[in-house]
């Protein structure tokens, strides 16, 4: 093995505590203080990725820049972090079952019995040493999806108990997330919810270095010696994770506070090297000082989960940060838009954003909230479908396209603006199919594209089949609608604009999936800063 060190972290008690955001912020931490670290993530469902499970599900799918459909907690890996993620960092039950199974197919297992242990743990572990030796990390922090207790975890575990009984506890760490309930009727928080998850654990020949338990008060010295001697860990090692009721960009500095990367580093032998955090410190206090409010309606038909435009909402976000604006969030189910109370719906808004999708739900409704948007002069942000029913909004609207349409939503249409990639024509399988991953895009000189981005040549993530249709590209150039991106080729339309509007941008890709809250995407920040110069309008 490299020099590389794992940290493993495991959840109890409850699932949804915030594993993803505690290996994420333990990853900014470790950074902060010098050492290179990747983050990975093991989720135990059978699906080979997320990319066919709807957002009710699973909530967002994020994508990374080489095409892979992940995990949304991949998405506070990279904006937390410094990481570069691949297909590499997300790892499925239904990945490593295929991959054996397609090995034993092969006849590579010459013959023998093909077993979870060794054959499904050593597939597990060597998804990590995959990591370890391309990338050389310091650290890997790896996270075991799920909650102790979960039959799909086991193997999980299993591989995870191997590489501390292999490599030691000088290199392998086990970080064990979990909950302190609160009693409401007695106001006492209760520790037995953990000692019973820890002893799961413990039966599974795990022995957690260190406790991180979500409270909602700060723990006492006392809860933290009880959870020391029975959980059979140092009371230093015991951490408190007090719910943050403003920012989760709050959450490293609330580690630190408690000393999460000292017991790390102690704990493992490592050199204990002076934190750099200023310009997360520095970020974090911008935003929770911020002195104006602007309003983005967000009209997509998931926004009843949370989830499900995660990377949309903290990249408004950070499009607020960039200039000291708090962004809230209207959120609008399309499918209850008519012609009646739009207006009424949109009235109190500064800017609209139509984010991506698939499927014909709630379409008439976006395109409502779009006409709206370019009729007032209400900054618009179409991010995918959203671009898409941009482009069909502006056909019908002003071109006098009355049956323009995509194919996906309406296959005959008289005018098809947006369409089938002509490969994609005899797809079946729904997963990976997709135009997926980072492509470059062309900017024209002289559009609000290339001054928000100020280059020329730019790269971005995509995951989408339709596309503008060709054919239809002069006729909407001439009468208003500006091409301001395509491919290198100039094949594929991917920014769209109105010229006479202030701030009226459709893209193809996905730019919430390169931003930071330390590095606000250009598009997200020019948008938040259209919508504070509409609100001053009165």
């Amino acid at each position: 093995m490299s020099r590389t060190k794992f940290i493993f972290v495991t959840g109890g008690v409850s699932s949804s505590l915030g594993k993803g955001v505690t290996v994420a912020a333990l990853g900014c931490l470790l950074e902060s203080r010098g050492y290179s670290v990747s983050l990975q993530k093991m989720d135990p469902y059978i699906n080979i990725d997320p990319g066919t499970m709807s957002p009710y599900q699973h909530g967002e799918v994020y994508v990374t820049a080489d095409g892979a459909e992940t995990d949304l907690d991949l998405g506070y890996y990279e904006r937390f972090t410094h990481s570069k993620l691949t297909r590499k960092n997300s790892v499925s039950t239904g990945q490593i079952y295929n991959t054996v199974i397609q090995r034993e197919r092969k006849g590579d297992y010459l013959g023998r019995t093909v077993q979870v242990v060794p054959h499904i743990t050593n597939e597990i572990r060597n998804r990590m040493y995959i990591v370890a030796r391309e990338e050389n990390p310091d650290f890997i922090i790896v996270e075991i999806g799920g909650t102790v207790g979960d039959i799909e975890s086991i193997p999980f575990l299993e591989a995870i108990r191997q590489m501390r009984y292999e490599h030691g506890s000088s290199n392998v760490l086990f970080v064990h997330l979990t909950l302190v309930p609160t009693i409401t009727a007695a106001g006492e928080a209760k520790t037995k919810p953990t000692q019973h998850s820890v002893k799961e654990l413990l039966g599974l020949g795990i022995q957690p270095d260190i406790l991180v338990c979500r409270v909602s008060q700060p723990m006492t010295k006392e809860m933290k010696n009880k959870l020391s001697l029975f959980c059979n860990v140092k009371e230093e090692n015991v951490i408190s994770a007090s719910d943050i009721s403003t920012s989760i960009y709050e959450i490293p500095k609330m580690y630190k506070e408690e000393k999460l990367d000292e017991v790390v580093l102690k704990t493992m032998g490592m050199e204990l090297r002076t934190s750099d955090f200023e310009e997360w410190d520095t970020m974090v206090k911008g935003l929770l000082t911020t002195k104006q409010t602007v309003q983005v309606a967000v009209v997509g038909k998931y926004i009843s989960l949370q989830d499900a435009y995660r990377s949309i909402y903290e990249s408004l976000s950070h499009g607020g940060i960039a200039h000291q604006t708090k962004v809230e969030f209207v959120k609008i189910d399309p499918e209850n838009l008519d012609k009646e109370n739009v207006i009424d719906s949109l009235k109190n808004v500064h800017g609209i954003l139509v984010p991506g999708g698939f499927g014909d739900r709630g379409i008439e409704g976006k395109i409502l909230a779009i006409q709206h948007a370019r009729t007032k002069g209400i900054p618009f942000f179409g991010i995918c479908l959203g671009m898409q029913c941009a482009v069909v909004e502006y056909g019908r609207n002003v071109l006098g396209l009355k049956d323009a349409n995509s194919t996906e939503i309406r296959p005959d249409t008289e005018h098809p603006v947006i369409s089938l990639l002509e490969e994609q024509n005899d797809i079946e399988q729904m997963g990976g199919t997709m135009r997926l991953g980072s492509y470059p895009c062309k900017i024209k000189k002289d559009t609000l594209a290339y001054s928000e981005y100020k280059s020329e040549s730019i790269h971005e993530r995509h995951r989408h089949r339709f596309e503008f249709t060709n054919r239809y590209r002069k006729q909407y150039e001439e009468n208003g609608m500006v091409i301001a991106g395509t491919s290198p080729d100039d094949n594929l339309v991917e920014i769209v604009e109105i010229r006479e509007h202030d701030w009226f941008v459709g893209v193809q890709f996905h730019p919430e999936f390169q931003s930071k809250p330390t590095a606000p995407h250009p598009l997200f920040a020019g948008f938040i800063k259209a919508t504070v110069k509409y609100s001053k309008k009165g």
